[in-house]
This record gives C-alpha cells, structure tokens and sequence, in this order.
C-alpha cells in the first residue's frame, strides 16, 4: 500500500469511527519516516486536504489515537513551515507578489507564514529601486507581517543610506510596534538628515514612545528586560526549538544566524545591554541584567551544544560576575529572589559570598537588602547559602534577621540531606499509591490532605518542603498552584500537578512558561513520573540535595561558625548553635565530628563542654584523644565546666587508658588544675 492509499484509508477509518485500524495505519505511515515537507506536498497532492484536516481534528479528540494523530499533526505543520521557509519557495513567492490576483494571495499567504525566514530577502525587494511596483507590495506586505518584520528592520536601520532608513522608518512606523522604539531613539541620537530625522519623530509619535526622562540607553535597558522576562510577543517561532538572531552586512544584507531558543532571549537581553552600557558607561541595572542575563545564559544552555554569540573559550558567568562586585551581583541576586529563580539566586549568593564585605549588609541596591532578602527565600539551598555568604562577612554592626544566620548554619551541619514532600489529593487511595512512589524517590511524605492550608502543623516541623505533587481536577489544580506560589514559605517549591487528559490540554498552555510548574497526565506511568518529578526539581530549585552535597554545606558551614567563634563576632552568636551541635556531635562521624568538635570548643557554654566530654568518655583510640583534646581546649579558653563525675572518669582514663588516651586525659587534668589528691594515684600507680 502506497502512502497516498494510506492517508485515503486513514481519513476514512478515522470517518466511520474505526480507531484501532486507523491506529495501524497512522503508525505505519509514521515509520516510513517521509520528511516533513514531502508529507505536506503528498496531503495536499491527493486532493484530500480538507478530509484530511476535519479527520486528524477527530482523530486527535479521539484517545486510542490521540498520540499518532498528534505526531502526523506535528509533521503536516512542520512540513508546511519547512517549504515555507525554503530560500527557494521564498523568492518564487516574493516574485509572484507583481504577478495575478490569484498568486499574488497565495503569496501573500505564504510569505507571511514564513515569518522571519523571508526578511533578508523581503528587505532587498523593499530597497532595492528597479521595481517600484514589487517594492510597494512588499511595504504592505512587512506592514502585514507585523512583529515578525520588527527586529530585522530595527537590526538593519542604522546601517542604511539615508534614503533607505527613512523608508524603513516609514514601514516601522505603520507597524507600530515598541520593539523598536530603542532603535529608532538610537537613530535620533545620531543623524545629521533632517528628512531621516523627520521620519523617525513621526515613527516615535506613531509609537506612542517620546519620553523626555528616558535616555537612549534607559529605552535599550528597557527592551533587554522584556526580552529577558521573556514577553511572548518577542518569541518569534513559539515551541520551535530554534530562534533567530539578527546582523546586517552591507554587502550581504541582512544575515541570520540560528540560535537554540533555551539561550535566546538571554542572548538578546545581553546584547542591548552591551548597547545600554556603550551609551552610558555607569549604568549599574544595565550591568546587573548583563550579569544576570549571562548566568541565565549558562544554566539553560543544552549540554554540548555550541552557542554562536558565546563561544566555548570565552570566560564563565562568574568570571564576569565577580568582576562586577557586590553591587552588582546584588541586584542579581534581587531580581533572582523577585522571580523566584532559584538557580540564578544560588550563582549570585555564590558570587557575593566570595567579594562582599560587611559593608554588603547597610548599601543594598534600591534601598533593598538582598542578602538578608534570601535568608528567607522558601528554598533551602538558597538559605544555608546566604546564612554563609552573611557569615563570611563577618558583620560588625547588627542587622534585621541577624537572629536567624547562626540556626541555619547549625542546621546545615545537622540535616540539610533530608528532603520532604507532599502529595496533595482529594482521595486517599490514590494519595497513598503516588505517596509510595514519591517516598521510592527519596522523599520523606508528609500526611494526607487536599490542601496545603490544612497541613500546617507537620508543615511547622520541617526545615523546607522540596516537592508538591497534586492529583486534583482542573479547578483545583489551578487552586493548589496558586495556593503553593502565594505562600512565604513554599513560593518557589516546584509543583507536579497530575490530571485528566482533557484537564491537561486546557491547563497545560497557562502554566508552560511558568518557573517551577509541570503538568502531566494522570496516566503516566511511574518511570515517567519519576523522570518528570526529577527534572522538575533539578530544573527550579537544583535537585534534591545529594549526601555530597549536604556533607559540603556542612564542611562550610562549621568553617563560618568556627571563624565567627575564633572573630568572637559582636553580631553572630555561636552560642545560638550550641544544641544542634551538640545533636550532631552525637550523630555526625569522620572529619565532620571532629570540625563539630572544633566549633562547640570555642563556645562559652557548660552545655558544650560538657557534651565534649560525654563525647570523650563514650567513644575510644583515636576519637576519644581528638575529644579530650578538643574538652582541653574549652578548658583553657573558659575553665572548667565540668561535674564532678565526669572528671571522676577522666582521672580513671589517665590511670587506665592506653597511651595516647592516658596522656590526653593527663593534659587536661592539667589544664582543670585539679588538687594533688588527684595526681597522686598516678604517680603511685607508676
């Protein structure tokens, strides 16, 4: 059977609702594996275009076909897009613009959904001056194209003839677009021709953009904002997996190059800041959004792939970053903490943590206070990382939330593996079937509910929550999402809501764009829900925290305390972690145990001496000599603090413990200067 038999066979077994033969003949259409471009001409070549359509329309309401008929979708529109776009088809197209009625639409059409492919030729046929005829179609035409003509044009202004530019001016005009207005403010800046300098006021009138408090590189700033927000309007081929960027060559006209679309809105937004700071040198928002725009650049940019506006051997994001100093990577980090980006807010806190002095904490940006800001940010990464970023500066004046830096790098020491979750769901058998599945990923599952409000009290006795699932209907769905992004707490926890297909398709657009928020089917299975629950959390918040990952966090987090100790810091008591410590002195093993050690030796609290001992006296070898040697130390720093039972047990240790034990114990008798009736026994014993 040849294809165009099938699509006939296809269109009618979708027609008279026989789905399970439709099914074979769509998957076997599928692996024959025909480009996308000869599918379309073939749909269209049998005459079966409109049955075509109205079948595929049924077929993909229809859930044993659902999945075929969505990839035979996908494939007729990219096929159409793909001859579209061809060079070729756009030049007959472009010159059937001056021919009959009937081509000339048909043209029209096809230019159109051409997009941004047809511009370098488009801009010829508009400036080039042999044929005024094809010229002023083409002008109606870039009119008609709207955004899609927009930044090619705005790319192309400022390297044209005079002439040209206030022709170009004219059509951007007409379109009406604030795209451009960066461009054409830029063009009025510095032109000497009073007719190009006619067009482009007239074009800003249009606009609607003349702003006498607005400098040039304040409109630039402006744009790379919107694009770095991502505006929809600026995405030219949305869910395609390329974008494209613009140059222009005066030999060669205008030049595209192909960018994958995860970097280029990051690419753009970089691009007119480096104009906005070309303009004016001092521009701290433009230089931040740079910074930002560049690390955004580096988390989303696919594994391997070559960027062709940042190549491989120019310099890493934190380069630059750390280059700008606190200021600026301040800013980043509060446009990270007002978006809730979570990634960008950890590459910024990283950043401050190696430049900012206490000076950090009093001169924020805008009256704002960024670091302390993310002390708490509902992500706990971002946290134990501020809490160190706070702590390596060693403040010598206090500050608001001064209180909370100290807890949260003792709980770093304690228990910052642990990860928690919870499965919010209206029935209880299918909360406990997902429950058993989240808890196979590692997760600790807090009990049943619908809704997060009524978890609050085992909510109150977890450090941070790192994953929401939901198995809810659409309206509460949409009410639980809003519910998780509202709250202080848990706003940028990441959410997996889980539905019925229908509910699915007509939520899945509102929340695409939205950071941190993944929809799915219900009826993935659970290696697929494992796989989208892993992405999710990699993607918003870094993934879970790994053993190594937490044994780092806590590697750091005693090196602080212990530096603030030693500082004796007027503002960050050590004292404040004098009982998680002592709770991980008794869990902790290895190097760990030893820097815990280290840390409660420095505190002035009986507690802790008293926990270093008990420490000493329950372990043995080489443990016990590093406890009683950390238990000297507090001694020689604050006395003794000790019962009189435990220096019971130390005199007995030094009667009858091997040497290294015996000699230790011996050093801190000493250090406790203890009466002679206590040394005696040993020196009778020998």
């Amino acid at each position: 059977m040849n294809e165009r038999e099938l699509i006939r066979d296809i269109i009618h077994f979708t027609k008279i609702n026989r789905a399970e033969a439709a099914d074979v003949l769509m998957r076997e259409l599928l692996s024959r594996e025909i480009s996308p471009e000869d599918f379309t001409r073939l749909i269209e070549d049998t005459g079966e275009l409109v049955r075509f359509e109205e079948a595929l329309a049924l077929a993909v309401r229809t859930p044993e076909l659902e999945r075929s008929a969505a990839r035979l979708a996908r494939m007729y529109e990219r096929g159409k897009l793909d001859r579209a776009r061809d060079p070729e088809q756009i030049a007959e197209n472009i010159a059937m613009l001056t021919g009959g009625a009937r081509g000339r639409l048909l043209a029209r059409q096809r230019l159109l959904e051409a997009g941004e492919y047809a511009m370098p030729q488009l801009l010829a046929a508009l400036l080039q001056r042999a044929n005024p005829s094809l010229q002023a179609e083409v002008q109606r035409l870039l009119i008609d194209k709207g955004q899609q003509a927009v930044t090619p044009l705005a790319t192309a202004l400022a390297s044209l003839d005079p002439v040209r530019q206030e022709l170009v001016l004219t059509v951007l005009g007409q379109i009406g677009s604030e795209t451009v207005a960066p461009y054409i403010h830029d063009l009025l800046a510095t032109t000497t021709n009073q007719e190009v300098a006619s067009a482009g006021r007239r074009a800003i009138t249009r606009l609607g953009t003349n702003d006498p408090a607005r400098d040039v590189a304040d409109w630039y700033l402006a744009l790379a904002n919107d694009y770095y927000n991502e505006r929809r309007q600026l995405t030219s081929f949305p869910g395609e997996e390329q974008q494209l960027l613009w140059g222009y060559d005066g030999g060669l006209g205008l030049v595209m190059t192909p960018i994958r679309t995860e970097v280029y809105h990051e690419a753009m937004a970089m691009r007119l800041s480096e104009r906005s700071l070309t303009l004016r040198g001092e521009n701290a928002e433009a230089l931040a959004l740079w910074v930002a725009s560049n690390y955004r650049r580096e988390l989303q940019q696919p594994q391997g792939y070559t960027n062709p506006v940042y190549p491989a051997s120019r310099r890493s994001a934190e380069y630059f970053a750390v280059a700008s100093g606190t200021d600026v990577t301040q800013r980043v980090l509060a446009r990270a903490l007002d978006d809730r980006d979570t990634p960008l807010a950890r590459r910024a806190l990283a950043a401050i943590e190696r430049t900012a002095g206490s000076a950090a904490l009093r001169q924020g940006p805008r009256g704002r206070q960024p670091l302390l800001e993310a002390l708490g940010y509902p992500n706990r990464r971002v946290q134990i990382e501020s809490a160190l970023a706070l702590g390596s500066s060693q403040p010598r004046e206090t500050f608001a939330g001064a209180e909370r830096v100290i807890p949260t790098l003792a709980d770093a020491v304690r228990d910052a593996e642990t990860r928690y979750a919870v499965v919010l769901s209206s029935d209880q058998e299918l909360y406990q079937g997902y429950r058993q599945i989240v808890e196979r990923l590692g997760y600790q599952v807090l009990p049943f509910s619908p809704r997060l409000e009524a978890l609050a009290e085992p909510l109150a006795n977890v450090s941070g929550l790192d994953l929401v699932v939901t198995t809810l209907g659409e309206d509460s769905t949409e009410a639980a999402i809003e519910e998780v992004r509202s709250s202080a707490r848990f706003s940028a926890t990441p959410v997996l809501a889980l539905m019925p297909t229908r509910d699915y398709t007509r939520l899945q657009r509102r929340y695409e764009r939205q950071q941190g928020v993944m929809l799915r089917p219900i009826a993935i299975d659970e290696q697929l829900f494992a796989n989208a629950a892993t992405e999710l959390v990699r993607v918003a918040s870094g993934g879970p925290i790994s053993a190594e990952e937490a044994q780092s966090y806590a590697e750091r987090s005693l090196r602080v305390l212990r530096d603030l100790a030693i500082g004796s810091s007027p503002v960050l008591d050590v004292r404040d972690a004098t009982q998680p410590l002592i709770a991980a002195l008794g869990t902790r093993t290895g190097p760990i145990r030893q820097s815990v050690a280290d840390v409660l030796a420095l505190v002035d609290e009986q507690r802790a001496q008293s926990a270093l001992m008990v420490a000493a006296l329950e372990a043995s070898g080489a443990e016990r000599v590093m406890l009683l040697n950390r238990t000297t130390e507090s001694v020689k720093r604050f006395g003794s603090m000790l019962s009189q039972r435990q220096i019971t047990r130390l005199v007995e240790i030094a009667r009858t413990g091997s040497p290294g034990e015996a000699t230790a114990a011996a050093a801190l008798m000493g250090a406790l200067d203890l009466p002679n009736n206590n040394i005696l026994p040993l020196i009778l014993d020998n």
